[in-house]
């Protein structure tokens, strides 16, 4: 694999899918400080927004500590260099919290559908548009369909305005073929008129690996994140990948010692312990399930008695996707009933 010349904008997700892991509790102040250390160390793009994207303060995911506002006015003022975006999920934000988000400082909207729903992205891609930011197209769980399909419904978002693309490991399940084969056949049909992005997780511990291959196959943005603070195992650590990609050549534009020390001094000491590659991350990777799963997976264990690895194995089985979190309980009860720990 020769990548020496390429030059990639890495995304930074800590501050966003970061939220999956702590239960969307945030300080500002930890914000802030999260924030200007990687915009220090030259971290072109920074996500800033509860775990599930605008809106996504709910009984059903889970209440923020703070709003999504309060959380941007705590980072956007404090850039020198960075900009700032926001994940939309159609069905859970809607348009006026987008128009709120831009008023509060954001630059970029990533509008995130399932791999066979773009056609529910048409609404607010139209409506990033309109409002001048940098839209992008986010379909989520790539795995679930061939590299054909993810085109087709990659032409969807690029003509509803998406002027950038990303087929994303949700479940962290794609190994590099796979990540290989959807980005390569992207490139293949947008050439350079659209961008193309990975975003990946670590529950197979396939994150670095994954987005080399995404980055060999012709992505330009790579998501990461610090010390991998997300959901499951995490993502692809950002310290991590930039050191590789200084190593094969590849210029991301980042301090390497700089953001080393955001994820070690930062980081770290919020997460409060590491992301580690566990048997029920392992099992969200094997079985291809959405990594924000793993949460919802461990207290239905506590609640039903049933083993976190054996719901997500069969969460896996019925298909199940991001935007479902309130059938896990559903599914835990039914197998605990099945095996008869609950009446």
């Amino acid at each position: 694999m020769d990548l020496r010349g390429k030059k990639i904008k890495i995304h930074d997700m800590s501050l966003r899918d970061g939220m999956h892991s702590i239960r969307h509790q945030f300080s500002l102040e930890e914000m802030t400080k999260m924030s200007t250390a990687m915009d220090s160390a030259g971290v072109p793009y920074i996500e800033v927004t509860h775990g599930d994207g605008l809106g996504g303060s709910s009984l059903n995911y889970g209440f923020g500590k703070h709003t999504d506002e309060e959380w941007l006015d705590a980072v956007v003022p404090y850039m020198k260099n960075a900009k700032i975006s926001a994940l939309m999920l159609p069905g859970i934000g809607i348009v006026k919290d987008l128009e709120s988000a831009v008023k509060h400082g954001i630059s970029m909207v990533r509008v995130a559908t399932h791999c066979t729903e773009a056609d529910c992205s048409a609404q607010h891609i139209k409506a990033a548009v309109s409002m001048g930011i940098d839209t992008v197209g986010f379909l989520m769980m790539a795995h679930m369909v061939t590299p054909e399909k993810l085109l087709q419904e990659a032409a969807k978002m690029v003509s509803y305005g998406a002027k950038t693309i990303y087929a994303t490991d949700s479940a962290g399940y794609m190994l590099p073929d796979d990540v290989s084969a959807r980005i390569a056949i992207l490139k293949k049909e947008f050439g350079n008129d659209i961008e193309i992005g990975f975003h990946g997780h670590n529950n197979l511990s396939m994150g670095v690996a994954n987005s080399l291959a995404a980055i060999e196959a012709g992505a330009t943005r790579i998501d990461a994140s610090l010390a991998g603070f997300g959901a499951g195992s995490g993502n692809t650590a950002t310290e991590v990948l930039v050191a590789v990609c200084n190593r094969m050549g590849v210029d991301t534009g980042i301090d390497l010692d700089a953001i080393e020390d955001a994820a070690e001094d930062i980081a770290l000491p919020i997460m409060g312990k590491p992301t580690r590659i566990s048997r029920d991350s392992i099992t969200l990777g094997y079985a291809g399930v959405y990594s924000s799963f793993l949460l919802f997976a461990r207290r239905a264990e506590e609640k039903y008695g049933i083993d976190a690895r054996t719901l997500l194995v069969e969460l896996g089985k019925r298909g199940m996707i991001g935007g479902q979190e309130d059938m896990i309980d559903d599914c835990a009860m039914e197998l605990a009933r099945a095996k008869g720990l609950i009446k």
